[in-house]
């Protein structure tokens, strides 16, 4: 049996469109070839929900951004993600940027952007002491938030999931012809048709819309690393801090994450290979040398762990949404920065795409729009942490230190999905602290291996050939013995 819609990438805005279409009596299933959703760039996104004023007008980022800002909080509401509006400063160091302050204050203020307000000195050293004391003023935007993307995916892929979606993960797409009714999507893991085709491949989109004959774009790879700081600077910076933009780059972001770290970053260089992930030395001097400027109490020091990821850059920089030659395929692509913010709005705008293209979008009576709550165990009380554990005695045993992990929520993250480590750390944050999974690490293996009823040697950090452990060969072994 086809779908009406198959959804190719499960990234955020994969996510976030599979969840709006979960609203609808239609059959879907989202293709992924990843081991999990949210994989790919969106778990190395900065986690920034944009305040609405930085994308220009004569873009389609510019519209989704501020439509997609005013849609997180019931986003948030009914799926019960960490999510908080903190606010940002955009901060200028002379006077030749307090033009630029100006300008992003009409632009958002023209965009219906509430609460921009330009702060002199004082005020910005009143609302944030730790910054440089050479600054000369910053523009305030109270609508900005902070998200951890990952937890977003999961939840926005578990409540379609809960509504009727069909998800096949491990599933690289090689191949797209003509079906009966539609499109036919030959897999790595299987053969699947449908009657419209959303490529929402992120940093391959263009190589998807070439397998079905509209490969009129191409997609470059911009690389940003970003390093996350000890939690000894919880509360350094109260809200997000942006330096004024270039033309290519928001800049270097000092940002307080939801879960009370700071992370640095992000540089924005271009590459050639679409699969780079490699920090580097030059990249540590170069957001640490900037930060320092910024905020001079932080040091490279404080970096507890690096990353980087890929922001997939479509000609002419703007977004890539509409439909495409070749009926029935729609493109989603060149989804970068502010593609988080936007991920709800451009779920609407893909739905009326749908609708104009000729899917019926009849209401399911039957959507529910919330998903069972997860038990974070840090954030209860010490009487609740008590009755937890009596109910439960996997909850009494600590599975990562440095973030207060139980077993209880290791083994409830198995259940709902996870098989990896990094499955595990971005549903329960075990791995994420200090130690960086020094001491969490083997547990989580063993509770994976025994949930999963899997050899101990199969459980990788991020599935493929992330191996941990292999087998000795018998020459190994005859020489160990």
């Amino acid at each position: 049996m086809g779908y009406d819609v198959a959804i190719v990438g499960g990234g955020i805005i994969g996510c976030a469109i599979a969840r709006k279409l979960a609203r609808y009596r239609i059959r879907q299933i989202l293709i992924e070839k990843e081991c999990e959703v949210g994989f790919g760039t969106s778990k190395s996104n900065s986690g920034i929900i944009h305040a609405g004023h930085h994308s220009p007008a004569d873009t389609l980022k510019g519209p989704l951004e501020w439509a997609g800002n005013q849609l997180w909080d019931k986003l948030h509401e009914e799926l019960d993600f960490g999510f908080e509006r903190i606010g940002e400063l955009m901060v200028a160091w002379d006077d030749d940027q307090l033009d630029t302050l100006q300008h992003y204050r009409d632009r958002g203020e023209s965009r219906g952007v509430p609460g921009l307000e330009i702060w002199d000195r004082e005020q910005v050293r009143r609302a944030e002491p730790n910054l440089n004391r050479l600054v000369k003023a910053a523009l305030h935007a109270p609508t900005a938030g902070v998200v951890n993307p990952y937890e977003v995916c999961f939840s926005l892929i578990d409540s379609a999931r809960n509504n009727g979606l069909e998800l096949r993960t491990d599933s690289a797409v090689v191949a797209i012809d003509d079906s009966d009714d539609g499109l036919r999507l030959q897999t790595s893991n299987g053969t699947f048709a449908a009657r419209f085709v959303i490529n929402c491949a992120g940093m391959y989109a263009d190589r998807i819309a070439q397998m079905a004959g509209v490969g009129d774009f191409s997609i470059h790879a911009r690389k940003g690393e970003e390093y996350l700081l000890d939690k000894r600077l919880v509360g350094l910076v109260k809200r997000i801090i942006f330096p004024c933009p270039t033309a290519t780059s928001k800049g270097v972001l000092v940002i307080p994450t939801f879960d009370g770290t700071i992370m640095v970053g992000p540089t924005a260089n271009p590459i050639e290979a679409r699969d780079d992930l490699t920090t580097s030395a030059g990249g540590s001097e170069q957001i640490f040398s900037q930060v320092q400027q910024t905020v001079p109490g932080i040091s490279p020091r404080d970096c507890i762990a690096e990353f980087a990821g890929l922001r997939a850059v479509a000609d002419g920089e703007d977004f890539i949404i509409g439909p495409t030659a070749r009926r029935g395929f729609i493109n989603v692509a060149g989804i970068q920065s502010p593609g988080l913010t936007a991920a709800p709005a451009i779920a609407e705008m893909v739905a009326d795409i749908l609708r104009q293209e000729g899917l019926t979008l009849e209401p399911n009576p039957r959507f529910t729009p919330a998903v069972p709550k997860h038990v974070i165990f840090n954030d209860l009380d010490t009487a609740a942490q008590q009755q937890q554990a009596a109910n439960d005695p996997h909850f009494a045993r600590i599975c990562c230190r440095c973030e207060l992990v139980t077993e209880g929520e290791v083994l409830a993250a198995i259940r709902a999905g996870a098989e990896t480590l990094d499955g595990i750390k971005f549903r329960t944050r075990a791995g994420m602290g200090r130690c960086q999974g020094g001491f969490c690490t083997w547990r989580c293996m063993e509770l994976i291996a025994q949930e999963l009823d899997v050899p101990i040697t199969e459980v990788t950090k991020r599935g493929g050939d992330s191996w941990i452990l292999c087998e000795r060969d018998g020459q190994e072994a005859a020489h160990a013995d």
